[in-house]
């Protein structure tokens, strides 16, 4: 595989900014990450205005319970796809592969509005849109080394990076704005009609980047997925210091996954429509970008402090706080804040990870990593909405059903929190 640009000699964002191939690449994932966030929201909005039949029939005024189940359907193929793509990408060109996924989800999204307003098809089509996108991923990790020199490597994966957090930022923001104004302007079926053609403008992109590739399939003859599996396990089994970190990156995941879910119900108590509740995520986006930014800076000076058990402690206060918030500027204000604390665990946490695993055992890891934190997504999904519909169902009030779970759910965040960091300290508190 040989670099189409820039020259051996060229490194850094300059030669990336006049580097085609990549700025073609760049662009076609950024709109492609964007499209995504567009998606979710619309799957939002399908449930709240699409008139989709429930089912099972009993789910007739459970809207929570919907939208956890459209949320699993969204997050299972990560689970069970994510390890046998990487696999799969190996043995295609990188190119057709990202054009491949980007024609496919068009397709299927464009699809959506000829098909019968039944809930099982509207989680059908979610489940095969997630499948497809599991394919992009390492398919677009494989193509920055065609489009870039080795010299390029670290600045294109830093602006990847930050793309991405850009992307959902965006995506989340206007993603309802955008449906009112097409919908408005142009009837029904053209919001489904404009997110296809933002995949489609991204395969466009991506067509016109000039890469050179190896014989597809010359990478994978001798992959072995379950022995590379046992081996990644023995490694974090042995090596406390990686695993540990990652149990505290699971937790964080699994927190965030529930106010995916919470953030539904709470932009209507704050002054927002519960269709953007995008806007509440992108907060705590903007927070997480603030969070960075601080531990690249200062993070030096308190990499003796306990940074993940303050970051818990201030996300379970941040959930606490929302049970009582009535104010717009005051629920996106703790929505930063909550970015903020999740920032704290996630960037020393996978730091570590990165800067203590072999490079030779780091596939692996990031793997089995993806997976665990996949499925910690996926069970907060698979609860929090009934459980909030059976709270409020039991007391008999939506509202107060929803500040019990909050005040519950920041509860439990800081003991969890308390007891990670009690259980890892010792191994953690020296090196980060």
């Amino acid at each position: 595989m040989h670099p189409a640009s820039p020259p051996p000699d060229r490194s850094g964002l300059d030669a990336l900014l006049r580097n085609r191939p990549f700025l073609a690449l760049w662009t076609g994932q950024l709109l492609a990450q964007v499209a995504d966030k567009i998606f979710y929201v619309l799957l939002i909005i399908l449930l709240k205005t699409g008139d989709y039949r429930p089912w099972p029939v009993s789910w007739q005024h459970s809207e929570n319970s919907m939208l956890s189940a459209v949320m699993i359907a969204y997050t299972v193929p990560a689970i069970v796809f994510g390890s046998v793509a990487g696999i799969v990408v190996d043995r295609f060109s990188k190119k057709q592969m990202l054009i491949a996924c980007n024609v496919i989800r068009a397709a299927l999204i464009v699809a959506l509005p000829f098909l019968p307003k039944a809930f099982v098809v509207l989680l059908t089509m979610t489940f095969l849109i997630s499948t497809v996108t599991q394919f992009f991923a390492p398919a677009e990790q494989a193509a920055i080394p065609l489009a870039v020199g080795r010299e390029g490597l670290m600045s294109a994966n830093a602006l990847f990076a930050s793309s991405t957090m850009g992307g959902i930022i965006v995506g989340m923001t206007i993603g309802e704005p955008l449906f009112s104004w097409v919908k408005h302007s142009f009837g029904a079926a053209s919001q489904e009609f404009l997110l296809g053609g933002l995949y489609l403008i991204s395969a466009g992109l991506i067509y016109a980047m000039r890469i050179k590739e190896s014989h597809a399939g010359s990478s994978g003859k001798n992959v072995h997925p379950w022995q590379d599996l046992k081996e990644g396990l023995r490694y974090l089994k042995h090596n406390h210091l990686v695993s540990n970190a990652m149990v505290q990156l699971t937790i964080l995941y699994s927190v965030f996954a529930a106010l995916q879910v919470l953030a539904i119900a709470l932009s209507g108590k704050i002054g927002l429509k519960e269709t953007q509740f995008g806007f509440l995520l992108a907060a705590a986006g903007v927070g997480m970008v603030f969070g960075a930014a601080f531990l690249g800076h200062w993070g030096g000076r308190f990499h003796h402090k306990p940074l993940p058990l303050i970051g818990f402690l201030m996300m379970g206060f941040v959930l606490a706080m929302f049970a009582f918030t009535r104010q717009l500027w005051v629920g996106f204000g703790l929505s930063a804040l909550f970015g903020f604390g999740a920032s704290l665990i996630n960037g020393p946490m996978q730091a570590l990870i990165q800067e203590k695993t072999p490079e030779s055992m780091r596939g692996k890891v990031f793997g089995l990593e993806n997976n665990a934190i996949n499925i910690a997504l996926s069970v907060p999904l698979a609860i929090t909405g009934p459980l909030t519909d059976a709270v409020s169902k039991a007391v008999r009030s939506d509202d107060l059903g929803l500040r019990i779970v909050l005040l519950s759910l920041g509860f439990l965040v800081s003991v969890m929190g308390m007891a990670a960091w009690r259980h890892t300290r010792k191994v953690l508190q020296d090196v980060i």
